[in-house]
């Protein structure tokens, strides 16, 4: 019999405020909401209107999303955001025009934030997901608000929200193929890790990359020279990581080489010209057969059945969706009864600690605290700058901004040390208050946010993470199976052993995601780490195999095989 681990695991302590380098495009969020911010704040300022300052800023922050995806997708989703970002503010505006009852409040802002926090997780909308989408609701609820004026202040949110999304989407005119070359670099580079140094963490971190790429390529809409091009310096990727490793390296692969393709594709000029590898010079695997039925209706309606099956009882995100409604909710109550004028800021401290599994939200919690309580004494420092004059405001909340986007990839401490005076300063444009009861009801909402919403993480277990791991397993069987006998079918084309390359792939990648998540969660049955292990081993091996057949590789001997 397996032994039982331990239900309740060490959370972590040293180590989770460490640096880390800062992201390869960290600068395209922060220029970007700068510039979505700036335009309508300073129109605001020329017409002396700041106090609309809370409603253009929450279409401007819509510009935050999407940086990684390519344009042709990143389009469509900048503009599902700036939708989400609306009905949320709609449904603040219109509550708080309505009631003034701060139990009410409370749970419309908890329910919100859990609805949001379902939503960006089932979708797997990236950073800064459903904090952003929890602050200007939060916000808005609290807030004085009459129902006639609420058309007028959605119209201003919507017209940032527009600006939003040209500033987003608007690079694809200079560099459109852009995002694609930035994942395709990832991959190259981390092939040339694996290449350097084989073992299964590099291999699962460069099978994640070559999965991005593809994922990347094949909705980036027609293919181009330049995506020609890309999608072959991903064959070459996936070569190296298909070969099983012999003797430490990797026969075949350079690591250098890689490098020097992955730095030759971030760069502004022509795309490496790799020699094809084997079997890919006409069809690429199916590549072309494979875009163009996602274009097709079936496509799209596969798209709506993975956000049901997200929703669906027994998902592993209802558990988590739970704790952010019972969370905030807990913590807005504790606020008001603690006498504090702004419990959304305890909801929305709360929203932020939930994380996919509780030894993430235990990190996030720290750092969530440190970088609150750093952040007041910022704004302690910066207000009387701030208050010199409306403009000085202006441009202070717009370095804050700036500032949180270029810190928080560090740590996400960091990066609050810069948040806190922002959403602080935005409450000037209201009127000034005073700063010591801000600096107070500031401090005293993190501890409590942060304590009554892990508490809540506590209280909701999340055994469905390891069901998660059982579906995961039986998929990476199903295309394994699939593959084997495809490789098996002497009329398998490259349509078919490219789709089945690709979907083996992509359940490897999710199976080590699910372990992962599930391993830092408590409260549930043991792993089958042995099960986990043996799958994965068998998946890769499958790969070569696939590999092999479509003319990518010659296997080397078994021994020392990662």
């Amino acid at each position: 019999m397996r032994p039982r681990k331990p239900s309740v695991r060490k959370l972590p302590v040293t180590g989770v405020l460490r640096l880390n380098s800062p992201a390869e495009i960290w600068y395209k969020p922060a220029l970007s909401v700068v510039v979505a911010s700036a335009v309508p704040n300073l129109l605001l300022y020329s017409l002396d209107r700041l106090d609309l300052v809370m409603y253009t800023m929450a279409g401007s922050l819509c510009a935050l999303y999407g940086h990684n995806l390519p344009y042709a997708r990143r389009a469509h989703t900048a503009l599902r955001v700036i939708l989400g970002m609306a009905a949320g503010l709609a449904v603040a505006l219109v509550t708080a025009s309505v009631t003034d009852s701060t139990a009410l409040l409370i749970a419309v802002g908890a329910l919100l934030a859990a609805v949001q926090k379902t939503f960006c997780d089932a979708t797997r909308i990236g950073p800064p997901g459903n904090v952003i989408f929890a602050f200007v609701t939060s916000a808005a609820l609290f807030a004085p608000q009459e129902l006639g004026r609420v058309p007028e202040h959605m119209a201003l949110m919507l017209a940032a929200g527009a600006l939003s999304w040209l500033v987003t989407v608007g690079p694809a005119l200079w560099r459109k193929e852009g995002p694609e070359r930035l994942t395709t670099a990832r991959a190259l580079d981390a092939a040339a890790v694996y290449a350097a140094g084989p073992d299964a963490r590099t291999r699962h971190a460069g099978a994640a990359a070559v999965q991005a790429a593809w994922q990347a390529l094949l909705a980036a809409g027609r293919p181009t020279p330049v995506r020609r091009e890309l999608e072959r310096l991903v064959v070459h990727a996936e070569r190296a990581l298909a070969t099983p490793a012999a003797d430490g390296h990797v026969p075949g692969a350079d690591p250098g080489e890689l490098r020097r393709w992955a730095t030759a594709t971030r760069a502004r000029g022509p795309v490496p010209s790799p020699p094809p590898a084997p079997g890919t010079v006409e069809q690429l695997f199916g590549v072309d057969a494979e875009r163009a039925g996602q274009r097709m209706r079936r496509g799209r309606r596969e798209a709506r059945r993975g956000l049901l099956r997200a929703l669906r009882p027994g998902s592993p995100v209802l558990p988590v969706a739970f704790r952010t409604l019972l969370g905030c909710a807990l913590a807005g109550y504790a606020s008001s009864a603690l006498g504090v004028g702004h419990p959304y800021w305890a909801l929305v401290t709360a929203a932020s600690v939930y994380q996919p599994n509780l030894t993430l939200s235990w990190s996030r919690a720290l750092q969530r605290t440190v970088g609150n309580l750093l952040g007041v004494l910022v704004f302690a420092a910066v207000i009387p700058l701030a208050r010199v004059s409306p403009l000085v405001l202006v441009l202070c909340v717009l370095f804050f901004n700036f500032a949180a986007e270029a810190l928080i990839t560090r740590n996400y401490w960091l990066g609050s040390v810069a948040v806190t005076p922002m959403a602080l300063l935005i409450l000037e444009f209201g009127g000034h208050q005073p700063a010591g009861e801000l600096i107070a009801d500031r401090a005293l909402d993190t501890l409590v946010g942060v304590g009554v919403g892990f508490l809540a993480a506590l209280a909701v277990t999340n055994r469905r993470a390891s069901g998660r791991v059982e579906r995961a397993l039986a998929a990476v069987g199903e295309a394994r199976d699939h593959a084997e006998r495809a490789v098996a079918d002497p009329a398998a084309d490259a349509l078919a052993l490219g789709a089945a390359r690709r979907r083996l792939t992509a359940s490897l990648v999710e199976l080590r995601d699910a372990g992962d998540v599930a391993s830092g969660e408590w409260w549930q049955r043991a792993l089958p780490e042995e099960e986990l292990l043996a799958a994965e081993q068998a998946g890769h091996r499958t790969l070569a195999a696939t590999a092999q057949r479509q003319g990518l590789l010659t296997l080397p001997p078994a021994n020392g095989a990662v």
